[in-house]
C-alpha cells in the first residue's frame, strides 16, 4: 500500500461527511464562538490518540502474540460492518449527552473521528512494514487534514450538499470501503494460508 492508498482509506474510515450531521447536532446547543474552539480541541484529541496507536500498535500486537494475518482479517470484518453501517444506517441518537453540555473527547474525537475501526487499521499500518512509519504518519495526518477542513466548515457543506447529497455520499464512501475490507480480508486469508 502507498501512502495516497493509505491516506484515502483512512479517510474514507474516519467518513467525515457522514459525521457531519452528528457533529451539527452536537455543537448546535454550543455558542457560535465557543464551537470552533471545542471542533479544534476535539480533531487535535483524535489525532494525538490514533498517532498514539500508529506508534503503539506493533508493541500491542506483540504484547498479545498476534500476528499480522489475524489483524488483517479482523481490521477486514470490522471495516465491513462499520460500512454496512454507512450503507444502510441505523435511526437513534449517537451522542448520549445531555442539551447543551460541551462535549469533551467522547462523542466526538473517540468514537466519531477515532473510533474501532480507523484504530484496527492504523495497528494493521504499523504491523504491515514498521520501516514506513514516516510514510504511515503522514498519510494519518493527510486524512486527518481533510477531516478537520471538512468538519470546521460543516455549515457550508451542509448548505452546499444538502441533506440527501450527504446521504448519498455516505452511502458512497461505505461502498467503497466495503471492497477495501474485503480486499484487507482476502490478503489475510492468503497470507495465512501461505504460511500453513
Amino acid at each position: 500500500m502507498d501512502i495516497w492508498s493509505a491516506a484515502i482509506t483512512l479517510f474514507l474510515i474516519m467518513d467525515p461527511l457522514g459525521n457531519l450531521p452528528v457533529f451539527m447536532s452536537v455543537l448546535k446547543s454550543i455558542e457560535p464562538k465557543r464551537r470552533r474552539v471545542v471542533l479544534i480541541r476535539e480533531l487535535l484529541f483524535s489525532l494525538i490518540i490514533m498517532m498514539g496507536f500508529l506508534f503503539s500498535g506493533q508493541a500491542v500486537l506483540d504484547f498479545l502474540s498476534v500476528k499480522q494475518e489475524t489483524v488483517s482479517i479482523a481490521g477486514g470484518i470490522i471495516l465491513f460492518l462499520i460500512a454496512l453501517k454507512m450503507i444502510f444506517p441505523q435511526p437513534g441518537g449517537v451522542t448520549g449527552l445531555p442539551a447543551g453540555e460541551e462535549p469533551f473527547i467522547v462523542p466526538l474525537a473517540i468514537p466519531m473521528i477515532a473510533g474501532p475501526s480507523i484504530l484496527a487499521a492504523l495497528i494493521l499500518l504499523a504491523n504491515q512494514d514498521h520501516s514506513r512509519m514516516l510514510d504511515w504518519s503522514l498519510a494519518l495526518l493527510a486524512a486527518w487534514f481533510v477531516t478537520a477542513i471538512i468538519l470546521m466548515f460543516s455549515n457550508l457543506f451542509h448548505r452546499v450538499l444538502g441533506e440527501r447529497g450527504l446521504i448519498a455520499i455516505e452511502r458512497l464512501m461505505g461502498m467503497i470501503l466495503i471492497m477495501i475490507s474485503i480486499q484487507m480480508l482476502l490478503d489475510g486469508i492468503g497470507k495465512f494460508y501461505s504460511l500453513v
